[in-house]
């Protein structure tokens, strides 16, 4: 999808009130692209959506919780009257838990496949047959992580999400080729987002420290969200199946694919690092 001038286009972006959503609508604006977007953030949403309206476009701003259907039913409703389809696509909504399987539970998964599993199949159930009747192509974008290549023991449910959501957009790109439709699914990396001070931790996890450490992580890697809005614009131009972004995204990705046992050898070392750390037990 040639996406150098988007003007007249229409872009949805879920989990738009910060990180990546953010950028990557503010991204597309800047192409000349109208935005919807949705969070649950109302203060975040309100500054995107001023910051969309900046850049003299469109903007229509819902809250929505992605993982309620009957919401993102009514959301969707409320698009469609007053434009067919999007254009584009971007499920990115999403939440993070730091927690073995043993320190997980039932109500963590819940949560968790309701956001970042159900949250991207809401999306994707509301907006893409709007686009496939249509007829004129467009893109769905999905965002999963580098934890789609990587299982880690600290954050069991948060990678069983996103190796969901790998191979949803792997199978939804198959299907939607006939129909001009892209599917990429992306895979940001260590990006330094809010998402990291928001996340949930359970077990040995869920200390003041380890927070601290997590996010201090994050912040050293210094890697920040607009340069995954501007990755992701790339990918969409290419038609990329998947796309790693960071430098780890893509070491993990070939790793994966090439040498799985270092995989593992890299995790077991980050976990054994996190121990030391924390002088925890995962």
């Amino acid at each position: 999808m040639d996406i150098a001038n988007l003007s007249g286009k229409t872009v949805l972006v879920t989990g738009a009130a910060s990180g990546i959503g953010k950028e990557t609508a503010l991204a597309f604006a800047r192409r000349g692209a109208n935005l919807i977007i949705c969070d649950r953030n109302d203060a975040g949403l309100a500054e995107t959506a001023a910051r969309i309206q900046s850049l003299g476009r469109d903007v229509i701003s819902r809250r929505v919780d992605v993982a309620n259907r009957d919401e993102m039913g009514a959301f969707a409703a409320t698009v469609h009257a007053q434009i067919p389809a999007v254009d584009i696509l971007m499920n990115n909504a999403g939440v993070a838990l730091g927690a073995t399987f043993c320190d997980t539970g039932l109500e963590d998964w819940d949560w968790i496949l309701g956001i970042n599993l159900l949250g991207v199949i809401h999306g994707c159930h509301f907006f893409i047959p709007a686009m496939v009747a249509r007829g004129r192509g467009g893109h769905v974008i999905n965002t999963a992580s580098t934890a789609a290549f990587a299982a880690s023991t600290a954050m069991a449910a948060y990678g069983t999400t996103k190796f969901a959501v790998l191979g949803l957009s792997e199978a939804l790109r198959d299907e939607l080729a006939r129909h001009h439709i892209g599917v990429t699914a992306i895979c940001p990396g260590v990006i330094n987002t809010p998402i990291v001070d928001t996340a949930v931790l359970r077990g040995a996890m869920a200390t003041p420290k380890a927070r601290q450490f997590i996010g201090d992580t994050f912040r050293r890697r210094n890697y920040g969200p607009e340069r995954v809005a501007q990755n992701v614009l790339k990918a969409v131009q290419r038609n990329r199946a998947v796309a790693p972004i960071s430098p780890e995204a893509w070491l993990t990705y070939y790793l994966k694919r090439l040498w799985p046992g270092a995989v593992r050898w890299l995790g077991r070392y980050a976990a054994d690092r996190t121990e030391r750390e924390l002088g925890v037990t995962l």
